[in-house]
């Protein structure tokens, strides 16, 4: 008989379940597979929570509902904004203040050459995510397909009068790679914002408000909720991910995932490909629907 993976005894005590979504939930092509689709669906008619926490900003989650059929909280922008998917209302988000923005948009201009800006923000009172705003400098490239305000090429200039909830950061040919570039900017501005990075590929700094991070906002939902961290479980793959795997008290990483995350994570369940989340889901609901 094939033993149980060493991640289904830490499902039973999970009442709650927190996931990432691009590289944990969501395959390479972005969906998820029907056995996905029908756990959750599980889940939910359970009353177990299951709450997306991703880097996404909130008008990138209407796709994920699309393909998932899944409705809830998601907490978005790793952490600046919970938003409620049913209708699109967001139910806080967390800015930057202007001079923290422009101390580290100064302070990383002066120590890394060729560096370029973007911001994401919110409207004040906004209630749709489809009011949530990206804007960047000319030479801001992405590998993403981008729809966005482009005035002043000046992100200082972008700030004004806007609550930015993300700061972006992307240097190009400069011979950094994902890591060596967080932790470059990690050893100049750690002390005024949180700096993280969602994708080994991509040479990508994300930047919130200090205190601001999955880990953050997934603790403030589960305790306003009435979950205890032993009650929940964590899912991710990347750096943005390792606050809240270490604030959960069940932790995870995926087959494939970041060095830092496989050595932060209790177990390591299989891939997207693999409905790895979803396993560990149906493995909670088993003890979950015995209490």
């Amino acid at each position: 008989m094939t033993p149980a993976p060493d991640w289904v005894p830490l499902a039973e005590a999970v009442r709650l379940v927190a996931t990432d979504l691009d590289g944990t939930l969501l395959r390479p092509d972005l969906a998820v597979s029907a056995r996905t689709i029908a756990t959750l669906e599980r889940a939910r008619a359970a009353g177990m929570p299951v709450v997306f926490v991703t880097g996404r900003p909130p008008r990138w989650i209407p796709p994920v509902v699309e393909v998932t059929g899944h409705l809830g909280v998601a907490i978005c922008a790793n952490g600046a904004i919970v938003m409620d998917m049913v209708n699109g209302t967001m139910l806080e988000s967390h800015a930057m203040e202007a001079d923290v923005i422009e101390e580290v948009v100064t302070t990383l201009r002066l120590e890394v050459p060729g560096i370029s800006f973007a911001v994401e923000w919110v409207d004040e009172g906004s209630t749709s995510h489809g009011t949530e705003l990206f804007a960047r400098e000319s030479h801001f490239t992405s590998p993403y397909a981008i729809t966005d305000v482009h005035q002043p090429d000046d992100v200082l200039l972008l700030c004004e009068g806007r609550r930015v909830v993300k700061l972006l950061a992307r240097v190009i040919d400069s011979g950094h790679d994902a890591d060596g570039f967080l932790d470059l900017a990690l050893s100049h501005v750690e002390h005024l914002v949180t700096l993280t990075h969602s994708n080994s590929r991509d040479v990508l700094l994300e930047m919130s408000a200090a205190g601001v991070s999955k880990g953050a906002a997934l603790a403030s939902f589960a305790s306003s909720h009435g979950y205890a961290a032993s009650e929940v479980a964590a899912v991710g793959d990347m750096p943005n991910d390792l606050p809240m795997i270490a604030w959960a008290g069940v932790g995870l990483g995926v087959a494939g995932a970041h060095p830092r995350v496989l050595e932060e994570a209790d177990a390591v369940l299989p891939s997207p490909t693999q409905d790895g989340v979803a396993a560990f889901i149906d493995a909670a609901l088993m003890s979950f629907r015995s209490r």
